[in-house]
């Protein structure tokens, strides 16, 4: 089954044909990030009008780059929730129109499921059930993937997402959008003792993160350095708080794993793709027996093939649009 993927729900306009859920077979991604990093950060409308001005040629591309037509096509898949409304919309619409005039048939696909999928790609063994962490510029969530449409959301940020944690705090040092790769680079030839910062803790729920408290600190001791003339060591910044970024996932993903007593662990979204978060989930997986699963670096980030591999799992659920009703949601979990 050949299932084209579209997604444009924040700053990437992608198409993505994907073969029986696993196999990429042509692939084109279009980012904003140049542009939005003029703002420090992405700006909603801009975003829209971007994706409005690409996503027919992104899927054109798509096919010529491998000589296929629409013909070729089993299922459309696209992202509708969450992200932001007015991106998501330009690739629902599009998916919808292109579903009608060509009648195939239509799946929605959860941005955060798709996250999950992109490590079907490059992992042919991996199978539910597992334990997922999503970390993402917009999402911090641990989930239980009892089959490939069934999901339990068991721990989420209570405030700010990781990625906004690592952009907010490279602001503060003066730091292009976006922060998170440029903070794991710098973070390497810093002293990661250097400072102490807390690593908040959430009530009621241990798997609930919290990033605002981690932020602040890091932002007050920023500020108290400034205060007395101190000269600001940005990599000594960018290793403690990544120390601590890191130790927070960590814990928090294994606790769950002990509890749940799950043997597989899938990890993925944008902030997957940062070396020292990978290096050490690596090493505990190990030391406690427990399977890893990352996606290739290319497919942390926004795709849209990870939105086909769901998709093709949606239509192996029969989880197809009846009619031409799909909105764009813009914030959602699990249903």
């Amino acid at each position: 089954m050949n299932v084209l993927g579209i997604e444009t729900s924040c700053d990437e306009t992608a198409a993505c044909i994907v073969e029986d859920g696993r196999k990429v077979i042509s692939s084109v991604v279009a980012t904003q990030i140049d542009e939005h990093s003029l703002y420090g950060g992405v700006v909603p409308e801009i975003a829209s009008r971007r994706h409005l001005e690409k996503i027919d040629r992104i899927v054109a591309l798509t096919f010529e780059k491998v000589n296929l037509n629409f013909s070729d096509i089993d299922v459309i898949a696209v992202t509708n929730t969450p992200g932001l409304v007015g991106s998501l919309l330009v690739g629902v619409n599009f998916a919808k129109g292109l579903s009608f005039s060509l009648n195939k048939p239509l799946v929605a696909v959860n941005h955060l499921k798709a996250h999950i999928a992109a490590n079907y790609i490059n992992n042919e063994d991996l199978k539910p059930p597992f334990l997922g962490l999503i970390i993402s510029g917009g999402h911090t969530n641990i989930v239980r993937v009892k089959d490939y449409c069934n999901f339990e959301l068991i721990g989420k940020t209570v405030d700010d997402s990781i990625g906004e944690a690592y952009d907010k705090v490279g602001r503060a040092l003066g730091l292009l959008y976006p922060a998170g790769a440029k903070i794991d680079k710098l973070s390497k030839i810093g002293d990661k003792n250097r400072y102490e910062f807390p690593k908040p803790t959430v009530e009621n729920n241990i798997f609930d993160f919290s990033f605002s408290g981690l932020k602040t600190a890091v932002l007050n001791k920023i500020n108290q350095e400034k205060l007395q003339e101190k000269k600001i060591i940005i990599e000594n910044f960018c290793s403690s708080f990544q120390k601590i970024i890191t130790e927070i996932v960590c814990e928090k993903i294994f606790l769950a794993a002990q509890k749940y007593n799950e043997k597989k662990i899938v990890v993925c979204g944008g902030v997957c793709a940062n070396s020292n978060i990978r290096e050490n989930l690596s090493k505990i997986a190990g030391l406690k027996g427990i399977k890893l699963y990352l996606p290739e670096l290319r497919y942390c980030t926004d795709n849209a093939a990870m939105v086909a591999s769901q998709g093709f799992y949606e239509a192996k659920n029969n989880n197809f649009e009846k009619d031409y009703s799909l909105n764009a949601i813009a914030s959602y979990q699990f249903k």
